[in-house]
């Protein structure tokens, strides 16, 4: 199962983005500055965005979902329940999981920003898809949501896709890539991708200088770093 981007191309006026390389099973993380390019290629990937040149490969997947930055983008359902239902989600038990219980028959549209997201998120993730694009998964969630996030994110099996600037809580990664100037690069494996990524969270390179340098960019792998500091 693998996703194959050879020099995929969009252009949009005067901006263009070009990007190659091979996603296989894994977590991978997408970084870059905001309006880098990243959403793009998140739709590149999804097939919802036409190349102006290269192509996209797709071996042996079945089902993709691209899950966008602002939720309220993808809700079809008029109340909870039938939103719930859209994704193919048994609403009790996504309602449950949100703290939204006894709201079924609320408009979604009537959440906060933060709900609607954990809603979203929990839908999407109700389902196992072979290729899962997530374009900013972090925005509107508090710490404690983030953590539960990336602990859904490392559970998953197949391949997921995180686009995002987000550097305080992340999950475990299987490679790291990066999109500036135009061009999407491939910094490889952590810990060895931190020398070619330029958006390196801080408290890696806070470790890294202390003489500890993180295994990978999960919480679990920087406390584990910051308990092996020398002296």
């Amino acid at each position: 199962m693998r996703i194959t981007l050879d020099r995929a191309c969009a252009v949009r006026d005067h901006w263009s983005l070009t990007a190659s390389g091979t996603f296989d099973e894994g977590v991978h993380l997408v970084s870059g500055h905001t309006g880098s390019g990243k959403s793009t290629l998140a739709l590149m990937m999804a097939g919802l965005f036409s190349l102006s040149g290269g192509s996209i490969g797709k071996g042996e997947i079945t089902s993709c979902m691209l899950s966008l930055q602002f939720p309220e983008l993808q809700v079809t359902g008029r109340t909870l329940e039938e939103e719930c239902a859209s994704w193919g989600a048994p609403a009790e038990e996504i309602l449950g999981a949100t703290g939204l219980v006894g709201r079924k028959d609320s408009s979604p549209l009537s959440l906060s920003r933060g709900e609607l997201k954990r809603l979203h998120l929990a839908s999407v993730f109700s389902r196992d898809y072979d290729l899962l694009l997530l374009d900013e998964p972090f925005s509107s969630l508090d710490c404690g949501e983030k953590s539960k996030l990336c602990t859904a994110i490392e559970q998953r099996s197949g391949i997921t896709v995180i686009f995002t600037h987000e550097q305080e809580i992340l999950p475990r990664v299987f490679r790291i890539w990066e999109i500036a100037d135009g061009k999407l690069t491939d910094c490889g494996r952590p810990p060895d991708a931190y020398e070619r990524w330029h958006h390196v969270p801080p408290a890696v390179k806070r470790l890294a200088a202390l003489g500890s340098l993180p295994g990978n960019i999960s919480t679990r792998d920087i406390r584990e770093a910051a308990c092996r500091i020398p002296g």
